[in-house]
């Protein structure tokens, strides 16, 4: 009567609900954490270069190097349906020419078991913290944030905003190199 294709049929609609049922499980436990932790970023020096563009003829940017120091515990974040954190440091600061304008300076890939304990010393930017323009020359608002994605084994990648963030001024001034 029942064929061997027709219970292998039911057999596997019935694992694949099962399994389906499961991963909503997963996903239903850990989707309303809160997965936001204080960061501390301290930036120890800053320095402007006003640098070639190359987008047209004498055009001139800005470039910004930063040195900062970031702590944090994620340890927290981390439970069961979390694979790995995506991290990164970005910058945010306004221009006479752009309203909002948004940098990603740093970013580091956190997996699960290893080292959920921020203590960076001294780093610098892992990007270049280039401006389209004059920008960053004596600008008092720029405000540096740590913020991370975080991927989990099911379920939606949520983006969050650590609590905590550092706002520098970028000197008037900008730095020379010589060249011999």
């Amino acid at each position: 009567m029942n064929t061997v294709l027709s219970r292998a049929n039911s057999l596997f609609a019935f694992s694949l609900s099962v399994m389906a049922a499961l991963t909503f499980g997963c996903f239903i436990t850990t989707a309303f954490k809160d997965r936001s932790v204080p960061v501390d970023i301290h930036v120890s020096k800053v320095m402007l270069k006003n640098v070639d563009d190359f987008t047209g003829p004498r055009e001139r940017s800005d470039l910004g190097f930063l040195t900062f120091d970031i702590s944090a515990d994620l340890q927290p974040i981390f439970d069961w349906n979390v694979k790995q954190l995506f991290l990164y440091l970005s910058a945010e600061y306004t221009t006479k020419s752009n309203a909002l304008n948004q940098v990603v300076l740093w970013d580091k890939i956190v997996l699960r078991g290893e080292q959920t304990k921020l203590y960076l010393k001294d780093m610098k930017s892992k990007y270049f913290f280039f401006d389209d323009g004059n920008g960053l020359r004596a600008n008092k608002n720029i405000t540096l944030t740590l913020s991370w994605n975080v991927v989990p084994n099911a379920g939606i990648l949520p983006l969050v905003i650590g609590s905590g963030h550092e706002s520098l001024t970028f000197p008037d001034t900008y730095e020379t190199t010589k060249s011999y």
